[in-house]
């Protein structure tokens, strides 16, 4: 039974959006309830008296229970409905965000932080759902570009904004300014978001039928390639972040730590590139959009090399816009290639989004005592790499998918330009679509 809608809007452009911006908020919602304690790791461990290790245990402990209950909360979603799912995610995470600023010590805030995991990952999976199910396939690529953007925006200020209220006030209040910002965040998005239209409630469902869901999934070698695009390419960004702060406050640069805090606002780029990125694929075709964000991001890593801090800076820019601008298309095309079931196939390309982040990000500190800067890029070079050739994979099998079956060539390839009537190509092969 699908869940009860009201009439379909007037105006479709102002439906999309209502959808567009209540997942912004989302977004944005998610990630700095997420990244709200990185720079705070110091405040925690002069406070609870731990080492470096131990204080990373605050974001780590979020991040590995967020990645262990999307495919959870990816399979609930289809029973008890998408946007229910994601308000009452929204609202029980920020509490618990809220709890933690009043914890008295490191095991109930570790506590809290680990339960916040668990219920955030009600959003993401849920997100990339809902949209590949309610958005106009011409539009779903700006869709998704924009939500991206939020969680863009999110993981900027859930670190910028957070070490400046914690040097102006303290890092208790600071978490609790940005709890109940993000539970604001949670009503307008409620009001906000439109009931689904097409999403099908499906009870009964047995362990069984969601490992089925999954394996079918992971046997259709596009939905695979896409799942590996969001594991290389995630973890060459974190790689990236996590050691370019070491670069920098070492000779010849010698930059502060609030000086280094300030690269996160490069994260303003990534937002205008998954927006822009999105609009593309939906004009272009997704896979000559996902190489061309492999290629910008290998050109900021070989810039990132030059010895001017200008440069390395210009570089970190091209890294990230690269980055989200494959993200922002290859969420996208998960929506479109999984005609059914899509919630288990957001799931699982978060998944591997999320461990490319904890597994590549943690081995790319090999390289660096190894080699320094040159062998980290040099790794991230690797993973991207690896995104360009599957961005190429995928784009030969849209056009194979185009010869042999017409009918999913929009899926596959992208919609055709605005304005542009799909016609025949001289060999009789079906419709040519503007990719």
């Amino acid at each position: 039974m699908a869940e009860a809608a009201p009439a379909i809007a007037a105006h479709p452009d102002a439906q999309l959006w209502r959808i567009t911006l209540a997942l912004f908020i989302a977004g944005f919602a998610t990630f700095s309830l997420i990244y709200c304690v990185q720079p705070l790791l110091g405040e925690f461990a002069r406070e609870f008296r731990l080492d470096a290790a131990a204080s990373s245990l605050a974001l780590s402990s979020t991040t590995g229970a967020l990645a262990i209950s999307i495919l959870a909360m990816g399979a609930f979603s289809e029973a008890f409905g998408r946007r229910g799912l994601m308000f009452a995610s929204m609202c029980a995470a920020a509490l618990l965000n809220l709890a933690c600023a009043f914890a008295p010590s490191w095991p109930l805030l570790l506590l809290g932080r680990g339960l916040e995991g668990l219920v955030l990952g009600g959003i993401p999976a849920t997100a990339m759902a809902y949209l590949g199910e309610e958005s106009p396939p011409g539009r779903l690529g700006f869709a998704m570009g924009l939500y991206v953007s939020g969680t863009a925006f999110g993981g900027m200020t859930g670190r910028v904004a957070m070490g400046v209220m914690t040097q102006l006030w303290s890092w208790r209040i600071a978490v609790g300014v940005v709890s109940v910002v993000d539970l604001v965040a949670a009503v307008a998005f409620a009001l906000l978001l439109p009931r689904s239209r097409r999403f099908v409630r499906r009870t009964g469902l047995a362990l069984r039928d969601h490992l089925d869901a999954w394996r079918r999934h992971l046997a259709a070698p596009e939905l695979a390639m896409l799942f590996l695009v969001a594991f290389l390419a995630m973890g060459a960004f974190v790689t990236v972040y996590n050691y370019i702060g070491f670069r920098l406050a070492a000779p010849p640069y010698h930059l502060g730590q609030a000086q280094i805090g300030l690269i996160f606002l490069i994260y303003l780029l990534g937002m205008a590139a998954s927006s822009w990125a999105g609009a593309l694929a939906d004009r272009f075709g997704r896979a000559p959009i996902l190489v061309l964000g492999a290629m910008v991001a290998l050109a900021g890593l070989a810039l990132s090399l030059a010895r001017p801090l200008a440069f390395v800076i210009l570089g970190i820019a091209g890294l990230t816009v690269g980055f989200f601008m494959a993200h922002s298309v290859a969420s996208g095309w998960v929506g479109r290639l999984a005609t059914r079931d899509r919630s288990h196939a957001s799931s699982l390309y978060l998944l591997a989004y999320y461990i490319g982040a904890s597994v590549l990000g943690s081995a790319g500190g090999a390289f660096w005592r190894w080699g320094g800067w040159v062998a980290v890029a040099g790794y991230c070079a690797v993973a991207m790499l690896g995104v360009l050739a599957l961005g190429s994979l995928l784009g030969r099998s849209a056009f194979q998918t185009l010869r042999v079956s017409p009918d999913r060539a929009e899926a596959a390839i992208g919609p055709a330009a605005p304005g542009v009537e799909p016609a025949r190509s001289r060999a009789g092969l079906g419709r040519h679509e503007d990719s």
